[in-house]
Formats: structure tokens, C-alpha cells, sequence
């Protein structure tokens, strides 16, 4: 095992190598590494190693568990590996006055700036993520992106019975999203935050904070929260924000789950929305026809050729946007429409919503409102606009924003499943799973000759194709003539005096 002190010295040389410290921060530094570490010498002959800085913080937590300084739970290696970064990373006020003063250049140089520390502070885990799967895949629709996330690492055995055991009484931080993970050490079944950090950015009056998603999905996958805590709500006030944050960084998209369960995201009980710098298949999709608002004729309004439901409307002027935006928000959540299976409610309980995402496109400010319907049946228990039973076998969890916009983030299991369907399609003697035969022989039987050359375009072909079938279910107005014919119905309904 390679001694500290090379391994020290190769982390503090890549610090200075990234910019996160001067040539004068090196001695101070080091010590306090060394310090973290328990390590009371050092070499000043140390080498330098050819490892980057995710390697050389994993040895470190290697070296950590020898010496008896940690357990070695993945909890406690990132606790210390986290503290170990946060040697080299400003305080927060003063990365917050960085960003400005790069925005006043542009506010893509401040974005620059901010996502590439959160890379090199390894706050972002770049190794980990490069162990995803991801590819695109042509449909319909468009080119849409697969990815099957190998990135989060699965916790032992020990470490799952310690936060079992661990009393559930600690509210601090209240939850993942909340403004008081930064710099936050971590416990047992709280992720270290030492190294995290939060950009200020006020919207409509109120205070929020840009962070990057530790495990990003895409480019610049960003997390933009409320401070205070408070549930997930679609209103006025989220197309407010929206719109006044792309108008702050208009390189970027911003939008939020759906603010009801089974349609909406893993986090409810923290308002916040996503963004980032990316270009999704949904951005890109033809626009099937347009219609006209009544109130608001001077909106542009189209319906996208789309799985989901998806308005798009534009416009040079936000307000203009918030207003029509909230309008259709209002008509949408007491609309029904039992012969397209769309009922407002059962009894009190709500449930039509909207997941809604902006950006600007030159002068034009643009949403997207995508109508959403969390009813179940007894044939849909799940959820009746939720992925049915017979794509389960690729994806049965909720379908939110970044799936809604052509993102499908599937389970690790599918890495080692779709491995043993190629040799099964290649003649080998495997056993594929029950859940997969059907979708296995529907391949067989479209394709006469399967190889090692067209295997892999096969399977991943088929995967598109399947998560395309997923949006369709999730979609409140099918893509057929009589879907086609219940969404005009809705149209027509926001004319209505």
C-alpha cells in the first residue's frame, strides 16, 4: 500500500494543479491532511503519484481503515474523504463572491466556475459516474437518451444494521435538500457534506440556492431549493420562479417534478426544482399543432409531438408566460374527462397536476406544461398514467422530470441482465430472466440474424423502444386519433367562459 506522505503530497500538488489552493496554501494544506489523517511525520522527499484525486482520497480512507481510524462503512470513508477535500475549497461566502464576480462576465463563466469546483472537490463523484451506462437510442419521438446508473455505491450489510439500530430522532439537517447540508460532517445515514457548497440566487423575492447534483445524470445537472422547508407545490409562483431564473442564466433549462405522489419525484417534502446545461429529446421535438388562447392571444401556444402531454408556449415577455401558464395550471387541476379516463378527483383527493419546465431560445422566453393524472385502478395500482405492469421488467418507479424530458435512468440490475440476453441472442446457453422472456422472443422474432456485430445495436435498440412504451403510458392523451381528439377536448375547454 503506498505510504501517506506520496499520497499527501500528490493530493496537494493536484489541488494546485485545479486551482483549489496557491503555491503559498501547499504547507498548510498538507497539515491538515495530515492532521485529518492522525499522522504526526512526513517525507519531505514524497513522490508524486499518477493518480487523480478520487483515487488518491480512496486510498487515504484505505489507509484510514488499517490504521484503525475508521470502521471502513461507506458512511465513515466518505465522512473523512469529505473533510479531507474541504482543505481546499474556499469558504462559502467567498465562492459565492467568485461566481459574481464571474457573472458580471457572463453568467456561463460563473456556471463554468462553479460546476468545475464541484468537480474537483469531488463533491460531484466523476469516478463513480463514469461507471453508468449511457447511450441514445432512436424512436418516434426522437433521440433518446439511456442510462442505467451505476454510480451510487450499494451500502454493506454492517452499514445498513447500524442506521437501523441508530435512533431516527436527529432532525438536522430536516432533509437532503436543505440549505444546512453545507459544510454538514455526516452520520450514519446522512451523506457527508464538508465539501459541499450553494450558490445564493434570489428569485421573485425569495431566497434559493443552486448546488450541483452529486451524481449528475447530465451535463451540469443542477438542484435549485428553497430555503425554507416547506412541501413541493405547482403553482403561479413556480412559473414565476422558473422563468426568472433562466432569465438570470438563460444557457440553462429549469424545471419541477410534478407535486403529487406516483407522478412526482423522490423528494416532495423539500420545494425545489432541476436544471442544467443540456439539450433533452423533449427540447427538440416537432411541434404538432398549434391552437389559440383566447385570454392570451398574443402567447404563442403548440402541442408537441410528445409521449407525455406536453403544451409549449412562448413569448418575449415572462409575465406573459406566468399568467398563461397558471391559467391552464387552474383549468387542468378541475378538468375531467371520464371517456379519456381523466377524473380531477376521488372524493377530495386532487389529482390532475403539471410538470413544468422553462428555458429561452434567443429573445423568447418557453414552457412546457405537461399534464400529468396520478389515478390509480384496480387494474393499475400503480398508477393508471405510471409505466404498466409489462415494462416493470425495465422500469416501474415513478416517471418524473428528467424522464419526462427523454431521460430514462434505469436500475442497475439491467447491467449484468442485458449482458446474459446478447449471449442468449447469440446462441449461448444462459438463464435470462422470467420477467424478460417475452420482450426476449419479441426480439428474436423481429430479427432473422443476430451477431456480435448488431447484438449490442439490437438490445439497446429494443431498450429505447421500451422506455418510449413507458412515456407512452405515462402520457394522459395517448398519441392515437381518439387521444389526439380527448386532448383537443381539453383545448377547447380553456376557451370556456
Amino acid at each position: 500500500m503506498t505510504n501517506i506522505s506520496s499520497l499527501v503530497n500528490t493530493l496537494v500538488n493536484k489541488a494546485m494543479e485545479k486551482g483549489l489552493i496557491q503555491t503559498g496554501d501547499e504547507i498548510y494544506a498538507r497539515n491538515q491532511v495530515l492532521g485529518l489523517l492522525n499522522e504526526a511525520s512526513y517525507q519531505d522527499d514524497a513522490e508524486l503519484l499518477n493518480q487523480d484525486i478520487p483515487e488518491i482520497l480512496e486510498d487515504l480512507a484505505d489507509q484510514a481503515v488499517k490504521r484503525g481510524l475508521i470502521e471502513g462503512l461507506l458512511d465513515e470513508r466518505e465522512q473523512l474523504t469529505a473533510k479531507i477535500m474541504d482543505v481546499f475549497i474556499s469558504k462559502p461566502s467567498e465562492v459565492n463572491q467568485t461566481f459574481y464576480l464571474k457573472y458580471q462576465a457572463s453568467p456561463e463563466k460563473a456556471t463554468d466556475y462553479f460546476y468545475q469546483l464541484s468537480k474537483d472537490s469531488n463533491y460531484i463523484q466523476t469516478k463513480r459516474i463514469a461507471n453508468n451506462i449511457h447511450f441514445k437510442t432512436a424512436s418516434d419521438y426522437g433521440q433518446l437518451d439511456i442510462t442505467i446508473n451505476l454510480s451510487k455505491p450499494e451500502k454493506d450489510p454492517e452499514q445498513i444494521k447500524r442506521e437501523k439500530e441508530m435512533k431516527q430522532d436527529i432532525a438536522y439537517p430536516k432533509c437532503l435538500l436543505c440549505v444546512e447540508n453545507e459544510g454538514y460532517v455526516g452520520r450514519i445515514g446522512h451523506p457527508a457534506r464538508s465539501n459541499h457548497r450553494v450558490i445564493k440566487v434570489p428569485l421573485e423575492g425569495e431566497e434559493w440556492f443552486l448546488q450541483y447534483s452529486p451524481y449528475v445524470y447530465y451535463n451540469e445537472h443542477s438542484i435549485l431549493f428553497a430555503k425554507e422547508h416547506r412541501p413541493m407545490k405547482i403553482n403561479r409562483d413556480s412559473f414565476a420562479r422558473l422563468t426568472a431564473f433562466v432569465e438570470k442564466f438563460p444557457h440553462y433549462f429549469i424545471g419541477s417534478n410534478a407535486d403529487l405522489p406516483i407522478v412526482g419525484g423522490s423528494i416532495l417534502s423539500h420545494d425545489h426544482y432541476q436544471g442544467g446545461h443540456y439539450t433533452f429529446a423533449m427540447t427538440n421535438a416537432e411541434e404538432e399543432f398549434s391552437f389559440i388562447l383566447d385570454d392570451f392571444s398574443d402567447v404563442e401556444a403548440v402541442v408537441v409531438k410528445w409521449p407525455l402531454s406536453v403544451i409549449r408556449l412562448r413569448h418575449t415577455d415572462r409575465s406573459k408566460l406566468v399568467d398563461a401558464s397558471d391559467y391552464i395550471l387552474q383549468k387542468w387541476r378541475e378538468y375531467s374527462d371520464p371517456s379519456a379516463d381523466i377524473l380531477a378527483y376521488t372524493g377530495d383527493t386532487p389529482h390532475n397536476t403539471i410538470t413544468p419546465i422553462a428555458r429561452k431560445r434567443g429573445e423568447l422566453y418557453e414552457i412546457d406544461l405537461v399534464l400529468r393524472n396520478n389515478r390509480t385502478t384496480e387494474e393499475h395500482p400503480m398508477g393508471l398514467f405510471h409505466p404498466h405492469e409489462d415494462v416493470h421488467h425495465i422500469k416501474k418507479e415513478n416517471i418524473g422530470l428528467i424522464e419526462v424530458m427523454g431521460l430514462a435512468v434505469l436500475p442497475p440490475r439491467l447491467k449484468e441482465e442485458l449482458e446474459i440476453i446478447k449471449k442468449h441472442l447469440l446462441g449461448q446457453k444462459v438463464t435470462v430472466a422470467e420477467y424478460h422472456h417475452d420482450w426476449v422472443q419479441s426480439m428474436e422474432d423481429r430479427h432473422s440474424t443476430i451477431t456480435k456485430d448488431n447484438v449490442n445495436k439490437i438490445v439497446e435498440d429494443a431498450l429505447g423502444q421500451k422506455f418510449a412504451r413507458v412515456l407512452e403510458d405515462a402520457g394522459v392523451y395517448k398519441t392515437n386519433q381518439s387521444g389526439r381528439d380527448a386532448f383537443k377536448r381539453f383545448l377547447s375547454h380553456l376557451n370556456e367562459r
